[in-house]
């Protein structure tokens, strides 16, 4: 029997400028009076903490603070800071100020405070032993400096075991804080290498969770056998599909200029929404692989990082494997991780396209010449092209149902079975016609030398400022390829069809279409700029694609 119930909790949440400034009200609301305060030294060094430790305490609250948590936590550092919290306790609160170093030390330092033994018994096996508390924990409350982690609204607490050089955990649903605090002008000293390595964190964050096996594709559990990561689940997807959207615009600017306050703000709000995701679906072979990455760290120090002791950031761990990952990854869920990268789409970056064997019009190396392609594009020695894309809007039963934007083509196709279908065809509002046909491609130029082609449909030029209209075996002689001006908007109405049709973008299956339906395409204001080597020609490419014959003009 496989499951069919999924689960998922998070911590309360507060967002926004200024509300690091509010804690001092929401620990008294949890009848807390001695708090104890921890974080690290470069974050003490910012004055972050000790501005909020005084606003707590302008509350009547007694604040303790340990500054001595480390950056990437090891059984070691997790020691010190319990016997700290032991001999300075007893507490009624515990409050995190940093990255997730911080926060997962303040995990830790709760779960020994308030629980017998040592962290072994806690620690995740076979490393460990993964006792669970038998005694509830103090009110954690979590406010991170740092935007990526998402240690905040997880269950897990990281670090490094020394004597074995392997990274591992402790995961309890007891480890989560009870509220997590996400101001984003804590953010903005970041360093650039920080602010990067912690955002591939949201981003593997978001698309291992997103492509992790469903839940549903799991063997049928009992309520005791529940664990906090459950696998890929609708709620799960929607906050990772979110991180992701913020990503693709703000990623690059927040590193780009650490003090662009409306990128930081969306990079603490992709991280939220990310932590969110996979504190619930969990994550898988990025982060698998980070762990002995990180462990068996020699001398590595990156820059903005306390230079002190060598450090493998888990973030920029993570990565490092992701593309292979992914790749692996692939063929379990295609559409997964397809959408994933729609998500991702970075239109103001420039695309390289490899040729891994199929007809490949868009690409432009061979898979055998990457690494010499990327050493010309260090160098500069390329030139760019822009290719148009087109934005599809649907509407069902008069509301619109979905948006995409393709780069190829926007397919109305074969639904249950091949029957005919009746499309009726406006351009700015004026009929042009009925179309009685199997299906009907709107194309791009770019995509013209696709689908559109191999039905008859003519090549265009990509640079060309058109678009094509191609139905597909149509039923009437007079129904041909049309192509238009660019600037024009199409409205597509079906007006007949028995069965359903499936609406098709760049390949994809996107939404199934019935009678009465209304898609409306319009050349989109985002483009997408192709790289090209020296020695590119588009013509070139047709006759050696195509098989055409060499002119002797």
């Amino acid at each position: 029997m496989t499951e069919t119930v999924f689960t998922y909790a998070a911590p309360a949440l507060k967002f926004g400028t200024g509300s690091s400034a509010e804690v001092g009200h929401d620990l008294v609301g949890y009848g807390a009076r001695r708090v104890l305060l921890v974080t690290d030294p470069g974050v003490a060094a910012t004055g972050h903490p000790a501005r909020i430790a005084e606003q707590v305490a302008a509350h009547g609250l007694t604040v303790t603070t340990y500054d001595g948590a480390r950056v990437e936590p090891t059984d070691e550092s997790l020691a010190h800071a319990i016997a700290f919290a032991r001999d300075a306790g007893p507490f009624d609160a515990i409050l995190a100020v940093g990255g997730g170093s911080a926060i997962d030390t303040a995990k830790a330092v709760n779960l020994l405070t308030t629980n017998p033994g040592e962290l072994m018994d806690y620690i995740n096996a076979p490393v460990g032993r993964a006792r669970a508390p038998q005694q509830p924990l103090l009110p954690l409350v979590a406010i991170p400096t740092t935007t990526g982690t998402g240690s905040e609204s997880t269950t897990i607490c990281v670090l490094d075991v020394l004597s074995l050089k392997v990274k591992t955990g402790i995961s309890h649903p007891a480890l989560r804080p009870r509220l997590a605090v996400v101001d984003p002008a804590l953010t903005l000293s970041q360093p650039a290498m920080v602010t990067a390595a912690a955002g591939m964190d949201i981003l593997c964050h978001a698309l291992e969770s997103y492509t992790a096996r469903w839940y549903a594709d799991f063997d049928a559990k009992r309520p005791e056998q529940r664990v906090p990561y459950c696998g890929a689940n609708p709620i799960a997807d929607m906050w990772s599909e979110r991180a992701l959207s913020l990503l693709a615009g703000a990623f690059r600017a927040a590193v780009r200029d650490g003090s662009d306050a409306a990128a930081r703000e969306q990079m603490a709000l992709a991280a939220t929404f990310a932590g969110l995701g996979f504190g619930n679906a969990g994550v898988h072979v990025p982060h698998a692989n980070a762990y002995p990455i990180a462990g068996r760290v020699r001398s590595f120090r990156p820059a903005g990082y306390p230079q002190d002791e060598p450090i493998v950031p888990h973030g920029m761990a993570v990565s490092l494997t992701a593309p292979e990952a992914f790749r692996f990854t692939f063929d379990a869920a295609p559409e997964r991780h397809l959408h994933a990268a729609r998500l991702l789409d970075g239109h103001d970056i420039p695309l390289l396209g490899v040729n891994l064997g199929s007809l490949g019009f868009l690409t432009s190396v061979t898979d055998d010449r990457v690494e010499a392609a990327l050493d010309i594009l260090v160098q500069g020695g390329y030139h760019l092209s822009h290719r148009s894309t087109i934005d599809a809007v649907f509407h069902h039963e008069g509301l619109a149902a979905g948006t995409c934007r393709a780069l190829n083509d926007v397919v109305i196709g074969w639904g249950e079975t091949s029957r005919v279908v009746t499309l009726g065809l406006a351009i700015d509002g004026s009929p042009v016609g009925a179309f009685v046909c199997d299906g009907l491609i709107v194309s791009t130029p770019t995509g013209s030398t696709g689908h559109s082609l191999s039905t008859g449909g003519p090549v265009v030029h990509p640079e060309s400022g058109v678009i094509v209209l191609n139905p597909i075996c149509p039923h009437t002689l007079s129904n041909r390829p049309m192509v238009i001006p660019d600037d024009r908007h199409i409205a597509i109405e079906v007006i007949r069809s028995s069965k359903r049709q499936i609406l098709v973008i760049d390949g994809q299956d996107h939404h199934q279409i019935v009678q009465g339906d209304r898609l409306e395409i319009a050349r989109s204001p985002l483009g997408l700029r192709f790289i090209h080597l020296p020695g590119y020609n588009y013509f070139d490419v047709l006759r050696q694609k195509l098989h055409w014959r060499s002119s002797n003009v």
